[in-house]
């Protein structure tokens, strides 16, 4: 099912861009105003594997947003529970989109790491706040965190008023606790319809007021 959610997420992405804007204003404390250029690059990677075939990991997000300087930017979207492997992953991801982007000076390898996030659809207990890499190196230890954005944290009104519209399609899950009561309760199922009834209103009222385009809508 995750890569059902990560295949929604890719999609939203690529095809209505300009919403990731104001996600990467929450998660990072950038002040974009929506009209940069953003520019995608290619989400497979092939890593070396000792002993074995390289592998192929596809990543939900490697852009760069041209703003005063611009800036790298990897955002997973995940919706199972925070564990070790999510970190090596995302370690892994951000290496190769690093590599694949070096640069070679006079016997210097210059290699950038992107500003990394991670979304999560879901939020459990153990969900933290943020990620931490430490890198140990001879010439001195870096560490830095990977934010976490928690869809459930935001409320239709945080959504709306912040422009999170790229949140949207992931709402639903805010109410995946209440599946079982909503097959059985006609009113209780009523009332979800009709919160979905002022999502579609108030995603109208900004395509009227020329906030958003039909395409944006449409998705």
């Amino acid at each position: 099912m995750a890569t059902i959610y990560d295949g929604a997420f890719r999609t939203i992405l690529n095809d209505c861009r300009q919403l990731i804007i104001p996600v990467i204003n929450e998660i990072f404390g950038e002040n974009y105003t929506g009209k940069e250029e953003i520019r995608f690059f290619p989400n497979e990677h092939f890593l070396d594997q000792m002993d074995e075939a390289d592998k192929e990991r596809i990543t939900d997000t490697n852009f760069t947003v041209f703003g005063k300087v611009p800036k790298k930017y990897h955002i997973e979207c995940e919706s199972s529970l925070p564990d070790g492997k999510i970190m090596i992953r995302l370690f892994e991801y951000d290496a190769q989109i690093a590599l694949d982007e070096g640069e070679v000076t006079e016997e210097t390898l210059t290699v950038t790491f992107p500003n990394t996030a991670v979304l999560y659809l879901r939020t459990y207990k153990k969900t933290p706040d943020k990620m931490k890499y430490v890198i140990v190196t001879p010439g001195g230890t870096v560490q830095y965190d990977v934010p976490i954005m928690k869809v459930q944290a935001y409320s239709l009104d945080d959504i709306f008023e912040k422009k999170l519209l790229m949140l949207i399609p992931f709402y639903i899950f805010s109410h995946e606790k209440n599946f079982p009561t909503y097959n059985s309760n006609e009113q209780k199922l009523a009332e979800l319809k009709a919160e979905y009834q002022r999502i579609l209103d108030r995603l109208d009222e900004l395509e009227q007021q020329g906030i958003i385009g039909a395409f944006d809508h449409m998705h």
